[in-house]
């Protein structure tokens, strides 16, 4: 925040205290290594210090990430990228494996605390409360979840990054958000092929379908994100947070029109599967 705002906040009084980047860090560190300087955020997804590893926890922990840190005034432009060299994973991706985690029992309201809620916050709160240009560094390959990849202002990729919805493959329905990135950006029949197939597009393809901006070689991807973020640090602040706004609209059209029809589907599909067995 500007020092002249802040300073006449503090004469005027009344205004309530904005979260504190020290504050924050520390409180999300099993899930994200953060670090910050002259106003660029880094946030290093990770699992005991390794490639970050899917749960339902992890779940929760995005979604109410992206509050505090859009909420924080010096935050300014933000850097999202995964451990090691691979952007998310979890113990075993087989689509057997993937069934018996989703049919665990769980509490009463689980399902909509921890399945729909979180999954729905997890994209408004991405797109909704941060402000901020946003710059993904996809670092290597993933099970699921690129989406917050693709929904930043910018995307680079490593050489060995992947982008794929695992959903239909592993027996549900794809609606929890990355769908709705690959039909924005590779259009209806191109991401109906990857949403039946699971099929995996590799970074050098997903340059050529427009899902990312660059492809580099994995020591250069995290500076690169750092030059470009530099780089858009030396515009105004009004103008660059405006931009990102611009930038955005789509996706919010997007998450508004279709983010909670995914959702309800994608636990309705699990739901029937559950009773149908």
């Amino acid at each position: 925040m500007p020092k002249e705002l802040d300073d006449w906040h503090g004469r005027m009084g009344g205004y309530v205290k904005r979260p504190d980047f020290a504050e924050y860090s520390e409180k999300y560190a099993d899930y994200f290594v953060m670090r910050r300087r002259d106003g660029i955020i880094e946030l290093r997804m990770h699992t005991d210090g390794g490639p970050a590893a899917f749960d339902f926890a992890v779940h929760n922990a995005w979604a109410q990430a992206w509050q505090e840190i859009g909420n924080d005034p010096d935050n300014e432009v933000l850097i999202l990228t995964g451990t090691g060299d691979e952007w998310l994973r979890v113990s075993d991706a087989s689509p057997e494996a993937t069934r018996r985690f989703m049919a665990e029992p769980r509490p009463k309201d689980f399902a909509y605390e921890h399945t729909y809620y979180d999954a729905v916050k997890l994209l408004e709160n991405f797109v909704f409360a941060i402000d901020i240009p946003t710059i993904a560094a996809i670092n290597g390959p993933s099970v699921a979840h690129t989406e917050f990849a693709l929904l930043c202002d910018i995307t680079l990729a490593s050489e060995t990054a992947t982008i794929i919805d695992p959903h239909v493959i592993t027996g549900v329905a794809p609606g929890d958000g990355q769908q709705l990135t690959l039909q924005e950006l590779l259009g209806a029949k191109r991401a109906a092929y990857h949403l039946y197939t699971g099929r995996p597009i590799g970074a050098r393809q997903a340059l050529e379908l427009g899902l990312v901006n660059e492809v580099l070689p994995a020591d250069g991807l995290v500076p690169r994100a750092w030059e470009l973020a530099e780089e858009i640090m030396r515009a105004p602040r009004a103008a660059r947070r405006l931009t990102h706004a611009i930038i955005q609209r789509p996706w919010k059209r997007r998450l508004v029109q279709d983010l909670g029809f995914g959702v309800a589907h994608e636990m309705f599909a699990i739901s029937a599967d559950r009773l149908i067995s």
